[in-house]
């Protein structure tokens, strides 16, 4: 049975957000995304609040989605879209759209899920054990058109296609090289190095800040992606039309099945 949980802790004006699913690498439940998107859209609406730090807790930011609720409903169509434009992106959108600065605290995995949730992030600082990448394919799924849109959109279109092309799996150098993090430390000088940072964008001016975001998401797009963010033009809105029909597919059941039951996949 699926358990997990988005914990939040006020301390001033800064909110230390933690995503937990122990002996899981912090996995993303369902019930999970829910909670990170009612947690985000009550942080924006605290008018107090300057700074939220976004990390996983037991030494791991967050390993994907929790794969032993997938067979639960992934291959259904209209389950799959739901999972992925109302529940997923609901999250993603969630952080997106808050005007509140916000850092990510990132140590051992940064998959899938949790690169997507990483990208969301304003800046992003991490160990120098963290590892990131998406190896759904190894699933016999693809990311789903936001999520790939918004994660291009931080680690750029090499590595964005490496990632989900090849499954690569890329130590932290790589994803400061491409300018996705803004920082590589020790993991014994990551905390203090992430409560300075936060503590400094406490003591600025907040309306700046809020401002500054919001213009940020006026200049591209892509960081915003409403309800109608990828259905400006007939192509994107086919492939939106066309995206989760590969719910019921033998190489979608036989990706799962064999993560399950911890062998290879045969595709």
């Amino acid at each position: 049975m699926a358990s997990g949980e988005v914990r939040c802790q006020l301390e001033g004006a800064v909110a230390h957000v933690s995503l937990s699913n122990p002996g899981k690498f912090n996995a993303m439940t369902r019930a999970m995304w829910r909670e990170l998107r009612a947690l985000f859209e009550d942080l924006q609406r605290n008018t107090a609040l300057r700074c939220i730090v976004v990390r996983g807790e037991g030494g791991h930011f967050c390993a994907g989605g929790d794969i032993s609720e997938y067979p639960s409903f992934r291959f259904d169509e209209a389950e799959l879209r739901h999972f992925h434009e109302q529940e997923v992106w609901g999250g993603l959108h969630a952080m997106l759209q808050c005007d509140v600065p916000v850092v990510a605290h990132i140590e051992g995995n940064c998959m899938g899920a949790g690169l997507e949730i990483a990208s969301c992030c304003d800046i992003r600082l991490c160990a120098d054990d963290a590892r990131f990448g998406a190896p759904i394919a190894k699933l016999g799924f693809p990311m789903a058109p936001r999520e790939a849109a918004l994660v291009m959109s931080q680690v750029g279109a090499t590595l964005a296609r490496q990632i989900l092309l090849e499954a690569a799996v890329f130590e932290a150098a790589a994803l400061q090289a491409c300018g996705f993090l803004s920082a590589v430390l020790p993991i014994q000088q990551l905390g203090p190095d992430v409560q300075r940072r936060a503590q400094r964008i406490a003591s600025l001016a907040p309306l700046a800040a809020r401002l500054n975001k919001q213009t940020f998401r006026a200049l591209n797009p892509l960081l915003s992606l409403g309800e109608q963010g990828l259905s400006a033009s007939e192509s994107i809105a086919n492939l939106l039309s066309q995206a989760y029909r590969y719910a019921p597919s033998a190489e979608h059941r036989e990706g799962i099945h064999a993560f399950l039951s911890k062998r290879p996949p045969v595709f």
